[in-house]
């Protein structure tokens, strides 16, 4: 600032007031101010200003994977709450691996941002009641803080699998497996919870289970191989943990001859991924109201941010069925 000043021949208070009381300063000499910065190349150090200033206008947020559709939804959520807030949102990928995950909570409560909002791995740390985040204000989004340390944003992952088995035995599918996993994946053993609970009360249906070590395309083919060397007959409707594997699954499937979705067997996924709707037979899936969740959260920091000592809580949404082709076959058109 003092370079700029100099170069401008002003006064450093000048610099400053044009940078953040604009109106404070004439318009010539704002023109002057802006020129020098403009020739010098200065740029604002917002981090030594937020700790001078003892404040912060960035937030950050740390997804798991910014490769599935579902964690880009919630992020244009937080975005579109902190825009209206005049805040900035910094983003960081976890890419699924515990020890990033841990680096990007440290490096963002180095940086001094005034909240964060994570989407945390299913691992002991999103379980302990003290994340690296020292006196930073934290909100979970899409897993809840078992100890209530953390107000959080969830979706009801129990009912999300329960409608998508209601959808499959309401097509008259009797048949059904569940395909997904490790179960030690919260999210995946509360949809696994939901289908078996909506199966409970049909007599005539029967559901069985194929534990995958993950949830995405290659889990799902190689669970439809399996299924092809055991006789793919036996069963007429797939719940499957994710779109991911839903599309695995129907890429093998199809491969067989005479035997095809969903005529011989119908296939649901979840999350609503982008591409879900465009995929070559476009799947039915349980959507998640990513855009909603990130909102709610973002919403739920900022009351962290402004009252400390509010009480933490944990906010519960509700996900819907989409029924496509996958499962209506024909029926389906798309929109």
């Amino acid at each position: 600032m003092a370079d700029v000043a100099a170069h401008a021949g002003v006064a450093i208070g000048t610099v400053s007031n044009t940078l953040n009381s604009p109106g404070k300063v004439r318009e010539a000499t704002r023109r002057k101010v802006l020129a020098a910065i403009a020739e010098l190349g200065f740029v604002r150090n917002d981090a030594a200003r937020s700790l001078a200033a003892g404040s912060s206008t960035s937030v950050g947020l740390v997804l798991a994977d910014l490769g599935n559709s579902f964690f880009v939804d919630i992020a244009r959520g937080v975005e579109r709450v902190m825009r209206r807030r005049g805040m900035d949102v910094l983003i960081v990928n976890t890419d699924i691996e515990p020890a990033r995950e841990v680096h990007n909570l440290e490096l963002l409560d180095r940086s001094r941002v005034a909240g964060i909002i994570i989407a945390p791995l299913d691992t002991p740390l999103a379980k302990s009641p003290v994340l690296p985040t020292r006196s930073t204000p934290t909100v979970l989004v899409n897993y809840e803080s078992p100890t209530l340390s953390y107000s959080g944003v969830i979706v009801d992952e129990r009912h999300g699998g329960l409608l998508a088995a209601s959808h499959l035995l309401s097509l008259g599918r009797r048949r059904l497996l569940f395909v997904g996993g490790p179960l030690f994946l919260t999210a995946v053993s509360q949809r696994w919870e939901g289908a078996q609970q909506a199966v409970a009360g049909q007599a005539d249906a029967t559901i069985a289970l194929e534990q995958t070590r993950g949830v995405n395309i290659r889990h799902g083919r190689e669970v439809a191989k399996r299924l092809i060397r055991a006789g793919a007959g036996a069963y007429d409707g797939i719940i499957a943990g994710s779109d991911l594997v839903a599309i695995g699954l129907i890429q093998v499937l199809n491969e067989i001859p005479g035997f095809a979705v969903p005529v011989d067997i119908a296939v649901t996924g979840y999350d609503n991924n982008h591409f879900a709707s465009e995929s070559a037979i476009p799947v039915s899936t349980v959507a998640q109201p990513g855009e909603e969740m990130g909102s709610m959260a973002a919403d739920l920091l900022l009351e962290q941010i402004e009252r400390p000592e509010s009480p933490k809580r944990t906010v519960t949404l509700e996900p819907r069925m989409i029924p496509r082709s996958s499962t209506l076959g024909d029926v389906w058109r798309r929109d």
